[in-house]
């Protein structure tokens, strides 16, 4: 289902033309968030941030970051609640000359079949691409001008044979996985890369990290090298689209499912549960096989 300039459609929208900055000059944010089996995970947190990163980028927005929510969930609740959505609102301009505040701001949102991938998200290699800097990029909005330098990463790895792509900051430090946030654990200890403005420290991300802590997990938040992904026990990532996956391998090296991804996944697997929003039988209720 989409949403654009106040009514539903089961057909995309036709919302940019070719003079519209939010076409050719990619002034456009989003947000990606889940709707699984019923429950959206930190849905209002997802909407939080398209507002953030749509004023971040000179957009501006005519929505409340609740009403966003509001239509979000109205539409995932006109969609049958036995399966697995993605939910994608979004900001963008349409006309202006050069900045965005010359322009119109309009929203639209998408709500459409994903189904959750299994928990292996594959083999992993260091990218040749790099995170920008804040100072080059806007670092601080989910902004659809960001994604062809992932893109471009994720296609180098799977040229040569892998799935995945650990990209580095500008200084050297390992940022994240070109498509999510990264984690690592050693000797019982869960790792994530500190934010340092060249990543978006993840949504999901946060909820785990509280997830663990909360049961007595010690968690690291610091500056990540390749050495340690080098030694690490178990790597692992979160993100939207497959919200806690293992990774099989680092390089030439592989790894197993471990018992702190283990842990963690399972952790969030309850806490999605706890986010319901559409009420089905109990019997449909799993969440991340």
């Amino acid at each position: 289902m989409h949403f654009y300039q106040g009514a539903w459609s089961n057909e995309p929208p036709r919302v940019a033309g070719p003079t519209d900055l939010g076409f050719w000059s990619s002034n456009s944010v989003f947000d990606g968030a889940r709707a699984i089996r019923g429950c959206a995970p930190d849905l209002d947190r997802h909407c939080a941030r398209l507002i953030r990163s749509a004023q971040a980028i000179g957009l501006t927005p005519d929505l409340t970051a609740d009403e966003v929510l509001a239509l979000c969930i109205e539409g995932i609740r006109a969609l049958p609640a036995d399966t697995d959505y993605y939910v994608r609102p979004m900001f963008f301009c349409r006309g202006g000359d050069i900045l965005p505040e010359t322009g119109t701001t309009l929203f639209a949102l998408s709500v459409f079949e994903m189904p959750m991938p299994g928990e292996n998200a594959g083999r992993a290699t260091l990218s040749p691409f790099r995170r920008a800097a804040a100072d080059q990029a806007p670092t601080d909005a989910k902004a659809g001008c960001l994604y062809p330098n992932s893109q471009r990463a994720r296609r180098d790895a799977m040229s040569r044979g892998f799935r995945l792509a650990v990209m580095l900051d500008p200084d050297g430090n390992v940022a994240e996985f070109s498509h999510a946030n990264l984690w690592l654990a050693k000797d019982g200890v869960a790792i994530t890369p500190k934010p340092n403005g060249t990543f978006l420290d993840g949504i999901t991300k946060n909820r785990v990290m509280g997830l663990l802590q909360n049961v007595g997990v010690r968690v690291e938040h610091r500056a990540v090298t390749v050495a340690d992904l080098d030694s690490a026990d178990e790597i692992w990532m979160s993100g939207n689209a497959g919200k806690i996956q293992t990774v099989t391998g680092w390089e030439g090296r592989e790894l197993q499912p471990g018992p702190v991804f283990r842990q963690a996944r399972g952790l969030y697997q309850e806490f999605v549960e706890t986010c319901r929003i559409v009420e089905m039988p109990e019997i449909q209720r799993t969440v991340m096989a």
